[in-house]
């Protein structure tokens, strides 16, 4: 047996399952104990010995269980890190980025999820040039994962006198935050920068250097946090954010070896590749992955991705893809 029955029994889980392990031990050496003994009982002796085999058997089998169980919920992320760049476009992309951000965040909502914006660089117009956001909750990274890729636009502007449609893009990065993240990064390889936090928020976020910018030296991967009132608590936030966008990079180059001889169906969820097309005109919203097309545009971007995130799971479940049009 290669756990440990005292931890067993410090388990909620699996405490009951242990003490009976323990329990059939002691019938299985004190039945080892009366055969040698007495030989006259030993027919006897090994068909109970046998019973008591089979239940330490299935015992074992349901602990292994459960302990897996709570490997996979201890590895499963507890939220994730969302970015979100405005792409081609100008200022078209940027309120593009403001209002996936605002889908996303509405989403999370009715989800139940807490949603920290951590950084944000404004457009002149209002929207975002780039922003990060935190968003903790247990099914937020099963729900998002697939958002990750560029997100096209085609609208009419409402400064367009002509009613030309635009075109404008946004990408969203999705980085997984695990509980207990393995992933570790050399201090020195981190070079950090503090600096006044922009925008509302009170003397205090303006004047003292609470933003906290990390680089990490052998990348050049560099983050940034202003959420927190404090220094140190920025520090953390940015830290996390770090880790995750590390640690989600390893990943997606793993990933990549995994299917380089044979590309996914529903894409490698590159940030480079069009995953997305919002058309205003048409109220269409087409995902060119999965072949599939959903109606009421603003529901939508109102937060209700559910049937966008359904239609996922239907792929993940069936494998296959399909042109159907769905209303949202």
């Amino acid at each position: 047996m290669d756990f440990n029955i005292e931890e067993l029994k410090k388990n909620n889980r699996t405490s009951y399952l242990a003490t009976e392990y323990e329990r059939l031990l002691k019938e299985e050496s004190d039945m080892l104990d009366m055969v040698s003994h007495d030989p006259s009982i030993k027919t006897l002796g090994e068909d109970e010995l046998l019973s008591i085999r089979k239940q330490k058997e299935a015992l074992l089998n349901q602990i292994k269980n459960i302990l897996s169980l709570e490997k996979e919920e201890a590895e499963k992320p507890i939220g994730v890190i969302l970015e979100i760049h405005a792409g081609a476009g100008g200022e078209e992309a940027s309120l593009f980025a403001f209002q996936l951000a605002e889908m996303y965040g509405k989403f999370a909502e009715k989800n139940g999820w807490r949603v920290t914006k951590l950084d944000s660089s404004a457009s002149e117009v209002g929207g975002y040039k780039e922003a990060s956001f935190e968003i903790m909750g247990k099914e937020a990274y099963d729900a998002l994962k697939y958002e990750m890729g560029v997100h096209r636009v085609q609208r009419i502007p409402a400064t367009e006198k002509s009613g030309r449609i635009h075109t404008s893009t946004a990408s969203v990065a999705i980085m997984p935050i695990r509980k207990t993240e393995q992933f570790y990064i050399n201090p020195a390889d981190i070079e950090m920068e503090f600096s006044r936090s922009g925008g509302a928020g009170g003397q205090n976020v303006n004047k003292v250097e609470t933003a906290v910018r990390l680089i990490h030296k052998p990348t050049g991967i560099a983050v940034r946090c202003t959420s927190e009132r404090s220094q140190l608590k920025n520090r953390e936030k940015a830290m996390s954010m770090l880790i995750a966008r590390m640690s989600s990079e390893k990943e997606e180059e793993e990933r990549k070896k995994l299917t380089q001889e044979k590309k996914s169906q529903i894409g490698t969820g590159d940030r480079s590749e069009k995953i997305r097309t919002y058309n205003i005109p048409q109220d269409r919203i087409t995902d060119h992955r999965i072949k599939q097309s959903w109606h009421n545009v603003p529901k939508i971007l109102g937060g209700d991705l559910g049937p966008i995130t359904e239609a996922f799971v239907e792929f993940e479940r069936t494998g296959i893809t399909g042109s159907e049009e769905a209303s949202g």
